[in-house]
């Protein structure tokens, strides 16, 4: 069995396939603090959910954004599933032709979306990842990873707010019925919200126009992926296992 990791700003979400079957899949809090003991122990309970075990696990492959939390989980696949993991980095197999000014820049989870991505379309779209940062990540017919867009995240803008603000509270993500709001609550709800939706909509009709691609699909995941593509115009597909199936689709490259 393959075990893929990524390790996000936030959250880091373990996979674990059987050849193309993801039998199962979880997310932790990203922390720098845990040991590869609490990791192993963690990930070999979380297993034994779907009744598998980590004895069974034969590859791994990890994709980090988070440097000081990568060497714990390197060792957690060393002592616990008694293997080297891949790492998504320079030097890694991609098949993708990076054209960034500084290749090295590119996190190693907008690669990896963008591999998943063109390998569901098999043309030109576009990657929206609703994380920590929001992010648009845009890949040319050929499979080409021409480059993106990074924005604030729904939840930092959210939090942002409420700690450069005196009277203004903490609010939960959520859609109002209205766009004017008739309390601060909502008020604060729709200025998030709709927001987030037109600035997803306005920067995919743009993104389309730049790239000659007005048909372009626009793939969207990320812990808020569903709660913003519910009422998108622009979003096609949302795939809560996207960063998953690219680490899968890596590994299937690096294999040999």
């Amino acid at each position: 069995m393959l075990l893929v990791i990524d390790i996000g700003n936030t959250n880091t979400v373990f996979g674990l396939y059987d050849g193309e079957d993801l039998i199962g899949s979880w997310r932790i809090q990203t922390s720098t603090s845990r040991t590869h003991d609490e990791l192993g122990v963690m990930l070999g309970m979380m297993t034994q959910t779907r009744d598998h075990t980590l004895d069974e696990v034969q590859d791994a492959i990890i994709s980090c954004v988070v440097p000081s939390a990568l060497y714990p989980m390197q060792r957690m696949c060393r002592y616990y599933c008694g293997i080297e993991a891949l790492l998504v980095g320079p030097g890694i197999r991609t098949g993708v032709q990076i054209l960034y000014d500084n290749p090295k820049e590119v996190g190693a989870d907008r690669i990896v979306n963008a591999v998943a991505a063109f390998h569901l379309v098999g043309d030109a779209c576009i990657v929206v990842d609703f994380g920590t940062a929001t992010t648009f990540d845009c890949i040319r017919k050929d499979g080409a990873y021409l480059g993106g867009i990074i924005a604030p995240g729904y939840q930092i803008s959210a939090e942002a707010l409420f700690k450069s603000t005196s009277k203004l509270p903490r609010v939960e993500p959520s859609r109002p019925n209205k766009v004017v709001g008739r309390n601060t609550v909502h008020s604060i709800q729709a200025g998030l919200y709709f927001g987030y939706l037109d600035l997803v909509e306005g920067i995919c009709r743009r993104v389309r126009a730049e790239m000659d691609a007005p048909a372009g699909r626009v793939i969207a995941t990320g812990g808020l992926a569903r709660f913003i593509g519910k009422h998108s115009t622009v979003i096609d597909e949302v795939r809560d296992d996207l960063t998953l199936l690219g680490l899968r689709l890596l590994h299937e490259r690096n294999e040999a």
